[in-house]
């Protein structure tokens, strides 16, 4: 009888959603690395390509009990997709917990610019504020706050040494305790997750280039992203987050600091050299600008010899498919 038919009898089932590929993105990002203004964009972009931008309010607990990371994945893994889920948090291997494996990507930059980025950053906080600081660390002592970067560094004080400086590798090494040991064995790991389970690894220095291979290789998270990042309206809310009464430590200082963050500095220098294969793969050229002095000035970086690539010319999308498949 028409007059009752319902949609099914007519139509068959409702079409089922269809999902981008991959549906499933975690951004586990690195503090101090730039990722405010990366989250900030996503909250533009997840509303433009309707994709669910799964956040979190816990932004100091980067390490989990094991019962923790298993309650973590099992809320991630059951978020409707596709989605991108962001917060800090050291690597989490889902798949040792029978989930999915979501596709990884993160964003680095020279070790001694994030930590100095973080310590004024923790005493002074930054322009959307002047009482910001008072907020985030109000326990933290007069001395302690208005202590000079040089003092920290040169007399040892726990701040400015290990393992605290260990900072980058524990979120690709992941949540086994040994990440947190400044050491060839966390370094090496954090290597072979990069390779295994990171789409990009991006280095904040050329964070143009990072969003133009995102939206390259997730257009349905990262299409335009370029556009709304240069739009002079944004660009307004990125100047807010940049930190206030940054200062430089000496060039003693520097060294100390770069001695003893060796292995982080491997790690960085080995992203980085993927990232620059990557990007000279996809035809996108390395410029260059002089840049301002900045600490790295000091740093004796190693010589980085340009590879060359292989002439074969490889299917770009069938390349991106079997970085999803590994």
């Amino acid at each position: 009888f028409v007059g009752n038919s319902t949609y099914l009898d007519d139509h068959g089932p409702p079409p089922q959603k269809v999902l981008p590929f991959p549906s499933q993105v975690v951004y586990n990002r690195v503090g101090k690395c730039g990722s405010r203004t990366v989250v900030l964009l996503l909250r533009i972009l997840s509303e433009k390509h309707g994709f669910n931008l799964v956040t979190s309010d816990i932004h100091n607990k980067t390490r989990l009990t094991k019962n923790e990371q298993m309650e973590l994945i099992k809320n991630i893994s059951t978020a409707e997709q596709p989605y991108l889920f962001t917060r800090h948090v050291h690597f989490l291997n889902f798949s040792r917990f029978g989930g999915d494996q979501p596709v990884y990507i993160n964003i680095i930059r020279d070790p001694v610019n994030r930590f100095l980025s973080n310590y004024f950053f923790r005493r002074f906080g930054d322009w959307r504020g002047e009482q910001n600081h008072m907020i985030r660390t109000p326990n933290m002592r007069q001395e302690e706050r208005y202590l000079d970067i040089n003092v920290c560094i040169l007399e040892n004080y726990p701040e400015c040494s290990n393992p605290r400086l260990f900072y980058i590798i524990p979120y690709f090494c992941g949540q086994h305790p040994r990440c947190r040991e400044p050491g060839e064995w966390a370094l090496e790991r954090a290597k072979l997750n990069v390779n295994e389970n990171f789409l990009l690894v991006g280095i904040l220095e050329e964070l143009e280039d990072v969003l133009l291979l995102l939206e390259r290789f997730l257009p349905h998270y990262f299409k335009d992203v370029l556009s709304i990042y240069k739009n002079p309206e944004h660009r307004k809310l990125g100047n807010l987050t940049v930190t206030v009464k940054k200062t430089v430590p000496s060039p003693e200082a520097i060294q100390i600091l770069y001695q003893r963050m060796r292995y982080e500095y491997e790690f960085y220098y080995y992203v980085k050299e993927q990232f620059h294969l990557l990007k000279r793969k996809f035809g996108l050229k390395s410029h260059i600008r002089k840049p301002h002095p900045r600490p790295e000035f000091f740093i004796p970086s190693p010589l980085e010899t340009e590879e060359p690539i292989d002439d074969e010319e490889e299917d770009d999308e069938k390349w991106l498919e079997d970085i999803y498949k590994r």
